[in-house]
């Protein structure tokens, strides 16, 4: 009798640890953010970012157990305002050389450039396997934190063979978005996290995703930007145009020597007087210069008001500023020619 029972033991075993091995693997890179954060009231705002380690992240979240065995390492534990691309250099290599030894990554980060870091490795990683990032707008001390619901759905979505070739994902209130087009847009509300030109990928609900479109954009292995060699990137600055505009902000980068700057422009993405006959001449003496717009949709078109092939300027298309700056940071590594680089503009 005893023979029996240590046999229905070891059955009952093999049969738990075999399901564990049927599941996915998920490596789970931390960095911080507000996702980590922690304050002394569970019900005000005040908190400070990056307080609690990966371990405590996957604790916090029990349930999953039941969709992948997560494993978890500490990148950094900052406040997404502090990233750099340090950091970022990091991340994609570390992607880059592990992506062999796992079935997907779930990236956590502050959500402050949380689009900006999506973006840089939708353009960097050289994986086909789910990358997700994933953030939270309130801390894990909150009465209503949904840090744990994000995370659980994050590792929902890199557990998903739908979500692979898909470029990085933002998985974040139940969407799931890409890398390229996500953007934050309000400043404390759960839901900020939208595509305002393309809409979501798809949609996660009761631990399943629910696709509707693919991004159309080339990303991660279709890109030229290898930055297994690379220790910094090109500098590049943004500028903010409004009316009566001070050319002092260009003027300062270009004295610092930056390799390229991106203009928040006005309307179409155009620029104060001042500013443009600065910048026309930055271009004319080798500094990329990529007009964007401060306008939240739309895209910054070539040659509208501003004769761009005229002036050496490059259009930003649908990116905002911050994405234009990261995509003439890679370009940079490339080629310093404007018309390539809005060929790279037009592609990714």
């Amino acid at each position: 009798m005893k023979s029996v029972k240590l046999s229905v033991v070891a059955l009952l075993l093999a049969g738990a640890s075999g399901s564990a091995l049927a599941l996915p693997t998920i490596t789970l890179l931390a960095t911080g953010g507000t996702i980590a954060g922690g304050g002394e009231s569970a019900t005000k705002s005040n908190y400070t970012a990056g307080k609690l380690g990966v371990d405590a992240l996957v604790n916090a979240v029990p349930e999953l157990k039941n969709v992948a065995n997560v494993q978890g390492e500490q990148v950094v534990n900052i406040g997404s305002q502090d990233m750099n691309d340090e950091v970022w250099l990091k991340l994609a290599k570390k992607i880059n050389a592990d992506c062999a030894k796992t079935d997907g990554f779930v990236i956590t980060h502050g959500t402050d450039t949380l689009e900006e870091t999506a973006y840089f490795l939708d353009l960097t990683v050289k994986c086909d396997k789910p990358v997700v990032i994933v953030g939270a707008m309130r801390p894990a001390t909150a009465m209503s934190a949904d840090g744990p619901f994000n995370l659980y759905n994050a590792v929902v979505t890199a557990a998903d063979p739908q979500s692979a070739k898909r470029g990085v994902l933002v998985a974040m209130n139940d969407s799931v978005l890409d890398g390229r087009d996500v953007t934050k847009t309000n400043t404390t509300s759960v839901q900020t996290f939208q595509s305002p030109n393309f809409g979501p990928l798809g949609y996660i609900h009761n631990g399943k995703v629910d696709y509707q479109r693919s991004p159309q954009r080339k990303h991660t292995t279709d890109t030229p930007f290898d930055v297994s060699s690379l220790t910094e990137l090109p500098k590049v600055g943004i500028i903010y145009n409004y009316a009566n505009a001070s050319d002092a902000p260009a003027k300062a980068l270009i004295a610092e020597g930056y390799q390229g700057i991106v203009s928040a422009g006005v309307g179409n993405g155009n620029l104060y007087k001042t500013v443009f006959d600065t910048l026309a001449t930055a271009a004319h003496n080798g500094v990329a210069v990529v007009r964007s717009s401060r306008v939240p949709t739309g895209a910054t078109t070539e040659d509208a008001e501003v004769d761009d092939a005229k002036f050496g300027f490059v259009a930003a298309g649908t990116l905002n500023p911050q994405k234009a700056r990261i995509l003439l940071q890679l370009a940079l590594t490339q080629t310093k020619d404007a018309k390539q680089i809005q060929q790279m503009f037009n592609q990714y």
